[in-house]
């Protein structure tokens, strides 16, 4: 009875002695030895005379002093390890003249190697702590050496305890990152080569068997705490330094190496493997550097989805992974119609939104000093969260939701400047005027504590400003609004005289208020510094056409082109200059340019990544079956019988047409505004051919705008004034107060309503609409002649003239387009 009592307290003890070295509890190992010792179990009573008579069959001839030995070893190591964890990071020499815990531990564990009394298990496990204890003294050769007397490359981890599933992970990981520390100045070429595959090799071993332990160590804790402790929740794993090197080093080295597929292949991998608790701020980590390698280093042209393969040639530049036959694989997340991504911006969303919601749960509030660093550190990365979904919503023009995430980052983002001013931001750039006012307001009150970005702050209220005096509708308040936007904006030019930005938007808000001018001699200041911008570029233009320096205006914006050939704004201010400057047929040759690049754009920047068999882009190609193409006469002239250039110019346009039109099935597959893009070019077209009294080939391209946003103000206002044109005047008059009706701030059509209102003999009713015009835009000059001319009919002529005089000052500083449609952005 007494053999069998004491049988059950050994295998108790070995039980619990197995567990503190898998979890970690290195400070137990001590006491747990010296019951050992007491029981005259092997691993303890000195000189072991009870040996063969033990009741554990496990150690039949094991050397007491040496096993308690490497228990202690392995506790004195691990936790100085996890004392010095920075120094380890920085690959520190940890030197054991330094401390007498490392010597000791290599004292005991080189007098186990040199007695050799311990079974093959015990002594190999004894190699794998000397090889890292030989890594953190930065004996990179000798670790090398006794990993490869372990014979660790063949190692198998089934049927093993949990403990040497993690020794095996570390002694991988430490072997690779020697190797990468060795010195390389005489080895060959092929032998460096064949060194970085071999490091490759090993992060890539680690990283399996480390998720596997952590899988099974997550499993045992589970299920022994289901039996000892009901309903008390899991203790918390902690990783140490090397196991989360073995997770991480893989991928980190694949994507040094620039092996974007084995890089991309090893983030999903793990992002794929069963959770466990001790891997979920790791994982928020690899789904934030997934993401970054989806936006930087991977084209939309490239992707492949997590279910399917790379292109091959992508596949032939890179190495073929290494064998792993003979590891287990750690459980995948498995199920029926599972979500896959179809693009790389929409799986680095999915990463980033699934990050986000892990990363803000855990930031640390609490603002306590003895927890400065830990609220550092979570800040860090909740803010590097931000900034790349900041990237991946900006690209779709998804803002207002990119508002929202934001806004559940100002729980954590006291006096945090980046944070608040991307929060503006986002509000400036959805439209949410008042919230970025106040966001900006906050952002500007960091005073000095904001620093070097304090412009900024100014630079975002200036525009918010400004916005909101595009959007107000009384003349007083869009006054009011404009002289703040000026005054703070020349406030962060006073900060930062130098920034190109800064005076761009000083030369745009004098702009907007009609300062031609100054607003010129402030761009050029821009231009000195940053002589191709875009926009700044565009703004120079249209300051030329404000002073009818059109043919100024069309060489500015052609030298913008040759810089920004993808640039449609740019493109539509092109067809307005030649519609003034040449006529409507050269125009009408941008148009089709514009139709061309559209499809070349579209094509390459939306197909690649939806469909890789084809079916897709040839859809694009395919005429409506409704057969509704824009054919247009011949067009003779009478008296010649020569071809005009207009019919040669709309020939080539019909041609871009017919190539553009698609089967309902594939619209609208992709951002909203490449679809509002192809929207206005063919209105453009249909006013060019207006113009030119082509209304048959206008209402075609007004068909195919209808097409894509039937009930677009764009498209009713110009089949108002395609009506208007045919003679149906009640007709037009009722499209034109239906596009009223969706944009009940549209100027222009308020402008052509109004007119025919006129005409049809409602003069007062015109009036009231003409005098809202002006109210709502005081600088259209339209809207100034519209509602001088029936002033006039009604007899008011001294009122008429007012108008009139009003009319032709706007009209002398007024852009072939509005000044507001350079973006004001940050």
């Amino acid at each position: 009875m007494a053999a069998k009592g004491a049988h059950g307290s050994h295998l108790k003890v070995e039980s619990e002695l197995e567990r503190c070295r898998a979890e970690g509890h290195w400070d137990r190992v001590p006491e747990l030895v010296r019951q050992l010792q007491t029981l005259g179990m092997p691993g303890g009573g000195g000189s072991g005379g009870n040996r063969r008579g033990s009741p554990s069959a496990r150690f039949p001839s094991l050397d007491t002093d040496d096993f308690g030995k490497l228990l202690l070893a392995e506790a004195l190591l691990e936790q100085y390890l996890k004392e010095n964890h920075a120094k380890i990071k920085d690959s520190i020499p940890l030197l054991e003249k330094n401390e007498h815990r490392i010597n000791e531990a290599k004292n005991y564990l080189s007098s186990i190697l040199n007695h050799g009394k311990l079974p093959p298990r015990y002594m190999c496990e004894a190699m794998l702590i000397l090889g890292k204890l030989h890594y953190v003294e930065g004996s990179y050769r000798d670790a090398i050496s006794m990993y490869a007397r372990a014979g660790i490359d063949d190692m198998s981890v089934e049927n093993k305890p949990l403990y040497q599933m993690r020794l095996l992970a570390e002694a991988f990981v430490i072997k690779g990152l020697s190797l990468e520390r060795l010195p390389n100045s005489i080895a060959s070429r092929y032998r460096l080569t064949e060194r970085e595959e071999e490091v490759v090799a090993c992060f890539e071993r680690a990283s399996w068997v480390a998720q596997v332990f952590l899988q099974e160590l997550e499993k045992t804790t589970n299920n022994s705490t289901s039996r000892h402790l009901k309903g008390s929740p899991p203790v918390d794993y902690e990783l140490s330094y090397f196991l989360e090197a073995a997770l991480q080093s893989a991928f980190v080295k694949n994507l040094k190496k620039g092996n974007i597929v084995k890089g991309m292949r090893e983030l999903r991998e793990i992002l794929r493997t069963v959770e466990t608790k001790a891997t979920q701020n790791f994982k928020v980590m690899a789904a934030k550097h997934l993401a970054g390698v989806l936006l930087h280093s991977l084209s939309e042209e490239c992707y492949w989805s997590p279910l399917s393969h790379p292109l091959p040639e992508f596949m032939n530049k890179e190495e073929n992974s290494f064998v792993t036959q003979s590891l287990r694989k750690p459980h995948h997340y498995e199920g029926d119609n599972l979500y896959c991504p179809k693009d790389n911006i929409e799986e680095a969303l999915l990463l980033l939104l699934i990050s986000e919601s892990m990363a803000t749960r855990d930031v640390v509030l609490s603002r306590a000093p003895e927890q400065e660093e830990d609220r550092r550190v979570s800040l860090q990365n909740a803010a590097a969260i931000y900034d790349l979904l900041s990237i991946t919503l900006g690209r779709r023009g998804q803002y207002i939701m990119l508002s929202e995430c934001l806004e559940r980052a100002m729980k954590f983002a006291f006096g945090e400047f980046h944070l608040w001013y991307q929060v503006a931001l986002s509000m400036v750039a959805c439209g949410k005027l008042e919230e970025a006012e106040h966001f900006a307001m906050m952002v500007i009150g960091l005073g000095e504590e904001a620093g070097e970005f304090l412009p900024k702050g100014y630079l975002a209220l200036g525009l918010t400003y400004s916005l909101q005096a595009t959007d107000a509708t009384l003349k007083s308040k869009q006054d009011e609004l404009h002289r703040k936007a000026l005054q703070t904006l020349e406030r962060a030019q006073k900060l930062a005289p130098d920034d190109p930005q800064i005076i761009l938007y000083v030369s745009l808000q004098l702009a907007l208020v009609r300062q031609i001018s100054n607003a010129i001699e402030q761009l050029q200041e821009a231009l000195t510094v940053c002589r191709d911008d875009a926009n700044a570029l565009h703004l120079l233009a249209l300051l030329f056409s404000a002073q009818k320096h059109y043919q100024h205006a069309l060489d500015v914006i052609n030298m913008a082109i040759t810089e920004y050939p993808e640039n449609f704004n740019l493109m539509f201010t092109k067809v307005k200059l030649e519609q003034v400057l040449k006529g409507p047929e050269d125009a009408l040759v941008t148009c089709r340019q514009m139709l061309r690049l559209w499809q070349t754009l579209y094509n390459f920047s939306q197909l690649g990544g939806l469909e890789k068999d084809g079916s897709f882009s040839e859809g694009l190609m395919v005429k409506k079956q409704s057969g509704m193409h824009l054919t247009l006469p011949d067009a003779h002239d009478a008296d010649s019988g020569s071809r005009r250039a207009s019919s040669i110019a709309a020939s080539r346009l019909e041609e871009a047409m017919s190539e553009l039109t698609m089967p309902t099935s594939v619209l609208k597959q992709g951002p909203m505004q490449l679809w509002t893009t192809l929207e206005q070019i063919w209105l453009q077209a249909a006013e060019l051919f207006m113009e030119q009294k082509h209304l048959k080939e206008a209402g075609f391209c007004i068909q195919e705008a209808a097409g894509l946003f039937p009930t677009s103000h764009s498209v009713l206002y110009m089949r108002g004034r395609l009506a208007e044109m045919k003679g149906s005047l009640e007709e037009a008059k009722q499209l034109y107060k239906e596009a009223l009706t969706v944009n009940p701030e549209g100027v222009l059509i308020m402008h052509s309503l109004g007119l025919m209102l006129s005409q049809l003999g409602h003069k007062s009713l015109a009036q009231k609409v003409l005098r809202d015009a002006v109210e709502r835009q005081s600088t259209c000059h339209e809207a100034w002649q519209g509602l001088g001319e029936v002033l006039q009919a009604q007899g008011q002529n001294e009122a008429a003239i007012d108008c009139f005089l009003t009319a032709l000052e706007l009209e002398s500083s007024s852009p072939v387009l509005p000044f507001s449609i350079i973006p004001r952005e940050l």
